[in-house]
């Protein structure tokens, strides 16, 4: 019985869309408006994630991270020594590298420190451009490829050679066709000879790659307009070795260096990519929970349309009810039929802002790099989202309807 009840009232659900246009059309926009905000923000997250983990994947499963502070999320400093717990970590230096890369578990380590600064050739000249002073290993431990030239060498990272492997984006803006390689070119006004050229791994921040340039990091030091102090290291453990016995003998070889005694805490983090990406999920789940909260306005807007609907359509069929009941219809079944209708005028909303926001999620996969797809959860979400809205709107109306006296409902003109 229930299900007969069920497509009948969602058969007067629709035609309650169709007869009073307007409000099922505000109706349904406030919560079609909610679920898109969920769909598209949930794909959106999806993709950011994905190309994250994909990003991080490209430096080497095993590669992880020594900083000289790490927390993770959104942090507020102002300014304060208690409110800036950086500040009693010493800075990492290129002797603590050269201690890790001597350790037996290392395969590689690089260092690196950047800031962004001038770049010119003859008249064209780029501002903001990333420069990153990296020691010479570093393509074996950021991805990409050398599609032209080489990298810098060990001796030139000794002698403070002015080297410098530039990007495609890089080569592009200021060569155009011509070959960059041996072309002298000026980072924060001093001369540089151009060795190579590098194309950056794909991903989330590399699907339209910026203008940047890799030199030396013992010339970097000395002619970059820089922040001191936060040099990282990325770690890359031999194949016959753990991550976590490298980062064992990495935490060791530091605390020995320092001259850490067994009580003191570690003044340095090491920092997987499994911690990057619970840090970046927490961080992506924050904003969501913001916009869940935002979608949630739609949804009450749409809640309120509900309400205003559905009493506009238990005064209308007062004489129904009150026929139904003297036919023997209960308060439940009465009750039952009008929450059906609420909850379909919703789950067409629902509908509609599926559709909607599976259309921004394929923008937003088509316009960026991001490789937004929408997960199953967000669907569902947005169901029963939709249902509950209606069903908890549309309690108040279907309680009027099924309180209704038959013999007054009967004479109701």
């Amino acid at each position: 019985m229930n299900f007969g009840r069920a497509l009948e009232g969602v058969g007067i659900a629709l035609d309650s869309i169709r007869s009073s246009k307007v409000r099922a059309f505000l109706t349904i926009l406030g919560v079609a408006i909610g679920v898109m905000v969920v769909i598209a923000m949930a794909s959106a997250i999806t993709g950011i994630n994905r190309s994250v983990a994909k990003e991080l994947e490209t430096l080497g499963p095993k590669t992880f991270f020594v900083q000289r502070y790490f927390e993770g999320g959104l942090t507020i400093s102002d300014g304060s020594d208690e409110m800036s717990p950086w500040r009693k970590m010493p800075s990492l230096t290129v002797d603590e590298a050269e201690v890790i890369r001597k350790l037996p578990a290392v395969q590689f380590v690089t260092w690196r420190e950047g800031t962004g600064g001038p770049v010119s050739y003859g008249d064209q000249r780029l501002e903001g451009v990333q420069v990153t002073g990296f020691s010479p290993n570093w393509i074996y431990t950021v991805g990409g490829t050398l599609t032209m030239g080489r990298s810098y060498t060990q001796v030139e990272e000794m002698s403070n050679a002015h080297v410098t492997v530039i990007n495609d984006k890089t080569a592009e803006s200021l060569f155009g066709r011509l070959d960059p390689i041996g072309k002298r070119i000026k980072i924060f006004g001093e001369p540089f000879t151009v060795v190579g050229v590098y194309v950056e791994a794909a991903g989330l921040f590399s699907g339209s790659p910026s203008p940047s340039v890799m030199i030396p990091h013992s010339t970097f030091s000395k002619v970059a307009d820089y922040w001191p102090g936060w040099m990282m290291f990325a770690v890359t453990p031999k194949p016959e070795f753990t991550v976590a016995e490298t980062q064992d003998q990495v935490t060791a070889a530091l605390r020995v260096h320092r001259g850490l005694r067994p009580a003191d805490d570690n003044n340095f983090a090491l920092v997987s990519q499994d911690r990057l990406l619970d840090m970046f999920n927490k961080v992506t789940q924050g904003f969501f929970l913001v916009m869940l909260a935002l979608s949630s306005v739609g949804l009450m807007v749409g809640g309120v349309g509900v309400v205003a609907i559905m009493m506009i359509s238990v005064t209308e069929r007062t004489r129904e009810i009150g026929v139904r009941k003297a036919l023997g219809a209960t308060r439940r079944e009465i009750m039952f039929q009008f929450l059906v209708e609420a909850a379909t005028l919703t789950l067409v909303g629902g509908g509609v802002g599926m559709v909607l926001g599976a259309l921004v999620a394929w923008l937003i996969r088509a316009a960026t790099p991001l490789p937004a797809a929408i997960p199953l959860w967000s669907v569902v979400a947005a169901i029963i989202a939709s249902t509950i809205t209606g069903i908890f709107f549309g309690l108040y109306p279907a309680s009027k309807a099924s309180r209704l006296d038959p013999v007054e409902a009967l004479r109701y003109e």
